[in-house]
């Protein structure tokens, strides 16, 4: 299917690069937690005219679209009119069509199929056309923050300023061998995004502004090789408001389960649970209790037309195992070591390490005739997210055994580009003390340029820190709180990026927003290399992809303004 961008059309109202991001996202963001406070308040009526106004503000319009268009994975991804928005004026047309406030009619969704985790079966996706994807932007921006004053702690999926780390980090808390919760509910939804009932979502949603826009995309249907199909269930996994939904109808399992908190926040039940989006563990006390919270489960997702995975869910004891978020959490024999005789391992899983094998060697062997420089440039991104993800476990033997394996890529690599040399010439040409600041001879990479391949060892373990109980970003009085969070998440970063991070304490300065927001992000040179500024920490910042664009064609305009006037 080919896709169309929206270029050749009249000119547009809205000027895209001269918009004011820093405006539009702090006029998003006090809407926000406005909305949140008037919820923790029980001021309902409020909190529907402050959606309303969310609904109506024109910086929620341009901030949609600009994560639709910008900053979304599926960004490229067009719908069933195949259309995608590539263009500064393109997005331009798009906000002033949002902002006529015409009448409109959800369009199905297009159904494609992605490979899932086990490799052997697929995922339905659901792709919704770009207008009916900033709409979902907009009206997720009036309906999440109400429901984040009512989360519950313990869901950590598709959440702002949370993450997979946080849900790893609370596990640890209830799965430490000092504990008495040692048996494991590990479950899975069965086809959670496709079975959510429509009765019951909107009947939990209420009068809430855009309710009859939800209601359309829920029975929008799709398209499949031409073929329109209806949808009576679900919600379709791919549009940006079905995380959502999801949290919403799957909210108040600690209550199902019992599960209490003191004053003070600490947990006072027999049971515990962790969430992540449909995937979830419950700790028990005893095996009894696990398949009674398996049996309590069954029914109360049923009353929302879900149903456990069968295959998938399990009661194991912490002696056993279980795999949950590409980690391995177990508990392993230390009598010599430990008081209890065990002690808790969190690991990468075995499943995790084999996928990242997998495609490494897919990586080297695509890479095969490219130069050294190429090749790090491809491969150290993946090296990179892959040990800043499971860097917070117990990975340290993971990543020495990964450096062994690597270099015999990178072996295998030189082989083949040079088969006539011998291997001291190959290792003369591409290994070496690449490194600045290790005294490591056998760096791969590119010796004129200095480039080099990273090694897994070189990341140190980082211990991530437990988000606080049901703390949230809209939260209005956690504004310090969220600030120190945000400059953690610089350890992340390549050491040159990490200085300026900590230094502009994890914002952009041209949008305002986190340098964490799933954009990606570039070195700006406050006084242009072209205009005799110096590449030096004083003279650089660091901002989003797409605010770098709109700083440069601003510094064109001004150029070319100069030159006229002289």
């Amino acid at each position: 299917m080919q896709a169309h961008c929206l270029a050749n059309r009249p000119e547009t109202q809205t000027d895209w690069q001269s918009i004011d991001w820093k405006k539009a996202n702090r006029i998003v963001r006090n809407l926000r937690q406005r909305i949140f406070r008037a919820t923790q308040q029980g001021d309902w009526k409020k909190v529907r005219s402050l959606q309303k106004l969310m609904l109506r503000s024109q910086s929620n319009i341009l901030v949609s679209v600009r994560r639709v268009t910008q900053v979304n994975q599926g960004r490229k991804t067009p719908g069933i009119d195949k259309v995608v928005i590539k263009t500064p004026a393109a997005r331009g047309r798009l906000v002033d069509e949002l902002a006529a406030s015409t009448p409109w009619r959800a369009k199905p969704v297009r159904r494609i199929y992605i490979p899932k985790n086990n490799g052997s079966q697929t995922r339905p996706l659901g792709i919704p056309v770009v207008r009916d994807r900033s709409l979902q932007a907009m009206v997720k921006n009036a309906l999440e923050p109400s429901w984040e004053a009512r989360f519950e702690g313990s869901s950590y999926g598709f959440r702002p300023g949370r993450s997979c780390h946080d849900a790893i980090g609370k596990i640890y808390n209830l799965a430490r061998p000092n504990k008495r919760k040692k048996w494991v509910l590990d479950a899975d939804i069965k086809g959670a995004f496709n079975e959510i009932s429509h009765e019951y979502l909107m009947d939990i949603l209420g009068p809430v502004p855009g309710r009859e826009l939800i209601r359309q995309w829920l029975k929008a249907g799709y398209m499949e090789e031409g073929v329109f199909h209806e949808t009576e269930a679900g919600t379709p996994q791919g549009g940006v408001i079905s995380p959502v939904l999801m949290n919403i109808a799957l909210h108040g399992m600690e209550d199902a389960l019992g599960v209490k908190y003191d004053a003070n926040g600490w947990l006072c039940s027999k049971r515990a649970i962790v969430r992540y989006a449909d995937d979830f563990v419950v700790f028990c006390e005893t095996q009894e209790d696990a398949y009674q919270a398996k049996h309590i489960l069954m029914e109360w997702l049923n009353q929302r037309g879900l149903t456990l995975s069968e295959k998938k869910t399990r009661v194991v004891h912490l002696t056993e195992g279980f795999d949950f978020l590409g980690f391995n959490v177990r508990h392993y024999k230390a009598p010599q070591t430990t008081r209890t005789g065990w002690k808790l391992l969190i690991k990468p899983s075995k499943k995790s390490i084999q996928k990242l094998r997998d495609r490494l060697k897919a990586e080297w062997l695509k890479l095969h005739g490219q130069d050294a420089r190429t090749v790090t440039r491809k491969l150290n991104p993946i090296i990179r997210g892959w040990a800043n993800y499971f860097r917070i476990g117990v990975s340290s033997e993971v990543f020495r055994k990964l450096d062994p394996w690597m270099y015999q890529r990178a072996m295998r690599y030189a082989a083949r580009a040079h088969p006539t040399k011998s291997r001291h010439w190959r290792v003369q040409r591409y290994f070496g003390k690449l490194h600045p600041s290790r005294q490591d001879k056998w760096v791969f990479g590119d010796k004129q340029s200095g480039v080099y391949l990273l090694k897994f060892s070189w990341f140190p373990i980082e211990r991530h820190v437990l988000v606080k109980g049901r703390s949230s970003p809209d939260d209005p009085s956690l504004k310090d709180y969220w600030l120190v969070r945000e400059k953690r998440k610089t350890k992340t970063l390549t050491p040159s990026k990490r200085k300026l991070a900590e230094r502009q304490n994890g914002r952009c300065p041209q949008c305002g927003n986190s340098l964490f927001n799933d954009e990606e992000i570039e070195k700006h040179h406050i006084v242009p290399k072209k205009e005799g500024g110096p590449d030096t920490y004083s003279n650089l910042e660091l901002v989003h992809y797409f605010c770098h664009q709109q700083l440069t064609a601003k510094a064109n305009r001004m150029s070319n303004v100069s030159r006229v006037v002289a």
